[in-house]
């Protein structure tokens, strides 16, 4: 299946021996790119110091309002200001409880420009969830939906309405309407250094239970140079005139990181839909001319449905690039079937890497569809047997370790769990099996961590395990992943009931709804009489996956 190649220059390969046997060290086939050195660089700064010709930054797909580059400056600026100006301090964190929308990036770049730290989470999460959440952080302030105001109320934090679009009523929102309309204030200025944290993102990291991920401005920085603008580079034509759908969440780290941030680095235009639907992407691919369309499985399944039965006109799409979740081989091949213009492409990252790791690459004699790509420029991996810790050659499948500046700083609070997966060389030990084939792309095989990646969302599955053993009837359970062509993986509740109990799969499965965001449910419930278990004791979640659940490759 032939794919287009839209406007690709040839690879800078600086390392023609791109694996040292004696080592076991991967290094990128792509030239080095030069990160800024200045210690006091925080990413606002440098995010508005690259050049570029854009015009329009930010439209709203519904009501077609939008945002323009010197437009978004002076807001972040005053968002900043207006923040400082109620209390917020450097160092402190910020909730940041949004769907998509074109204010998130004023909201979140504003915050970074103070000096404060973001954090983010599913708009859908529920109250537990949130209140878990809270407890890690010193929350400063909530900026979230006016939907949520009130049962946000009951954690004493103030929390911020934000209107869902530009056209609002100043009068029903009169906190936001204050910070973001206020005077900036160009005689203060925090010392911000590249080594401070920027962000707090929760992940389900390699195990089980949800971490904190601190990353710095620095790894910020180095994600928009590694990530954003060196697949920029890789093309003839100027980045301003390309222009980008966003419909995958903005809280997530791959939407956070190209459409809140890495983009508007380029000058390029982001669309965003407040919520993803199949019809209405492609009529917004249409009227606006989108080139570009970051994806996830479902979003991909959901486009050849609507080609399929709609006939939708996706002719100014360039490229598409799936991330964040497993993919099959078939849907690759029917993606590729129905839309044979646009250059597909996957790629590998993690929030414990901001998001960087690899990035497909097609050439006209070169189309690895089921490849995630090349490592990134400044990226060096190993693959190493997990079970005699030798590093692995081109072909060999192994672990995948990776060391480079896009590494998070650590986790929160959790000094041992970072140590755990970061050894004192640098590397992170990432829980995915993989091989590099001799060409140096990467092939994702199989996970030996427990996320479950539910249509891109990360489930861990230590938090159902603990809402399923807080039920009376239910001696023991385990969680782990069932393949799914639509959401790529579904939650699978392995339980153990106490003895009489008649608790029937509907019943847990409702259980469990109540008390969890949406994605998070319980798809599928197996009674087992018990739950494999190591010496120590732990839950041996991948004995359970490969004797009950089908392989995905």
């Amino acid at each position: 299946m032939e794919g287009a190649v839209s406007g690709r220059i040839s690879i800078p390969i600086s390392h023609p021996n791109w694996f040292s046997p004696e080592t076991g060290i991967y290094s990128s086939r792509h030239s080095p790119r030069s990160l800024p050195q200045d210690a006091f660089l925080d990413l606002v700064t440098f995010l508005f110091s690259r050049p570029h010709r854009g015009e329009i930054a930010l439209v709203d797909s519904v009501s077609g309002l939008s945002i323009s580059y010197p437009d978004l400056r002076s807001m972040v600026e005053r968002v900043a200001s207006g923040l400082r100006d109620i209390g917020v301090c450097p160092g402190q964190a910020v909730l940041i409880l949004l769907p998509n929308s074109v204010l998130l990036p004023v909201i979140l770049l504003g915050v970074l420009s103070l000096g404060a730290v973001i954090t983010t989470m599913n708009p859908l999460s529920n109250i537990k969830e949130i209140q878990k959440q809270m407890e890690c952080l010193r929350l400063a302030l909530v900026f979230s939906s006016s939907e949520k105001l009130a049962s946000l109320g009951r954690f004493g934090v103030p929390t911020v309405a934000v209107p869902s679009d530009l056209s609002y009523d100043s009068a029903q929102y009169p906190v936001f309407h204050k910070i973001v309309s206020g005077n900036p204030r160009i005689d203060w200025k925090p010392a911000i250094r590249q080594s401070d944290t920027a962000a707090i993102l929760f992940s389900s990291g390699t195990s089980g239970s949800s971490k904190g991920v601190m990353l710095s401005h620095g790894n910020l920085i180095s994600m928009v140079e590694l990530f954003v603008r060196f697949e920029a580079s890789q093309y003839k034509k100027h980045s301003w005139e390309d222009v980008y759908l966003a419909a995958i969440p903005m809280f997530h780290v791959y939407g956070l990181s190209l459409f809140s941030i890495g983009l508007l680095s380029l000058g390029s235009t982001v669309v965003v839909m407040r919520r993803f639907d199949a019809q209405e992407a492609a009529k917004t691919i249409a009227r606006y001319r989108v080139t570009h369309f970051p994806v996830v499985p479902p979003i991909m399944a959901a486009l050849i449905r609507a080609k399929d039965a709609h006939g939708c006109d996706l002719r100014s799409l360039k490229q598409a690039s799936s991330g964040a979740a497993p993919l099959s081989k078939q849907l690759i091949h029917e993606f590729l079937r129905t839309f044979p213009h646009v250059d597909f492409i996957q790629g590998y990252g993690m929030t414990e890497s901001t998001a960087v790791g690899t990035r497909g690459f097609n050439t006209e004699n070169c189309k690895k569809y089921t490849s995630v790509g090349l490592l990134a420029p400044n990226m060096e991996a190993k693959v190493v047997n997990w079970e005699t810790g030798i590093s692995m050659p081109p072909g060999k499948s192994g672990e995948l370790w990776l060391r480079g500046p896009a590494i998070m700083k650590g986790y929160l609070n959790d000094e041992k769990g970072c140590e755990s997966i970061i050894d004192k060389d640098g590397w992170f030990k990432t829980g995915d099996i993989v091989n590099f084939d001799q060409d140096g792309y990467l092939f994702i095989l199989d996970r030996l961590k427990d996320t479950i990646k539910y249509k891109g969302f990360q489930i861990a599955p230590a938090d159902l395990e603990f809402l399923l053993i807080s039920h009376n009837e239910i001696l023991d359970a385990a969680v782990t992943s069932a393949c799914d062509e639509e959401a790529g993986e579904i939650p699978v509740a392995f339980v153990v009931r106490k003895p009489g109990s008649n608790l029937s799969s509907a019943e847990i499965m409702e259980f469990v709804a109540k008390q969890v965001a949406p994605y998070k449910r319980i798809r599928r419930v197996i009674f087992v009489q018990s739950i494999p278990k190591s010496p120590a004791g732990k839950t041996l979640r991948r004995v359970l996956r490969n004797s009950f659940c089908p392989s995905r490759i």
